[in-house]
């Protein structure tokens, strides 16, 4: 099996690195720091760590293009390893999902995101994307002042809890098991139903 390439999309600095924006830069630092990846390294007009995940060698990709120009890291890492498009994910926050939902598809249109209008312009449509809704500010005006603020308190009600149940899944976006990896973070963020007690057990029976 190829390797893979996991890239997040995002702004590279500080004062960027809380935004809703960065939702995949923030997604591929923490399956860097869960799974034992090694140093980052400057390449690609970016930064790159190399590791497993699930078993399959990953590629690591963190851009420091800026968001409108991805595809200038993106396309160059993918070539140099000599990966077909099939082995490309790219994670990147998505306005037209509801905050807090998941979506996993191969291809498709760029709806607007400027990350993925840059690496699409580069390669083609046809590759991998972890869709992560941040919500829509519900006017087209709003749109760069709300991708551009932090995750707000509010925000990180949601957005911890599902951070972290996608990288316990990320194993699975290396088995190029998409719908299983939806299927695990939705499983792990659904409410736990509390254990009936004894007494609540024997009413049931009776």
């Amino acid at each position: 099996m190829d390797a893979l390439l996991l890239a997040g999309l995002g702004n590279p600095g500080a004062q960027y690195a809380l935004n809703r924006h960065n939702a995949g830069f923030i997604l591929v630092d923490a399956i860097h720091a869960e799974y034992g990846f090694g140093p980052w390294r400057v390449k690609f007009q970016g930064l790159v760590s190399e590791g497993k995940l699930g078993g399959r060698k990953t590629y690591l990709l963190k851009p420091q293009t800026f968001m409108n120009d991805s595809g200038n890291s993106v396309g160059p890492a993918l070539g140099f390893f000599k990966l077909p498009l099939g082995a490309l994910v790219v994670a990147h926050d998505e306005i037209d999902l509801a905050a807090g939902k998941l979506k996993v598809k191969t291809g498709g249109g760029d709806a607007g995101q400027n990350g993925l209008r840059s690496v699409t312009a580069a390669l083609g449509p046809d590759y991998r994307r972890v869709r992560i809704g941040i919500g829509h500010p519900g006017e087209k005006a709003r749109v760069t002042g709300h991708v551009l603020q932090n995750f707000s308190k509010a925000d990180l009600e949601w957005f911890k809890p599902m951070l972290d149940a996608m990288v316990e899944a990320a194993p699975l976006l290396a088995k190029d098991d998409d719908a299983g990896f939806m299927t695990k973070v939705a499983l792990l963020l659904a409410p736990q139903k509390p254990e009936k007690s004894k007494q609540d057990k024997k009413k049931d029976e009776q």
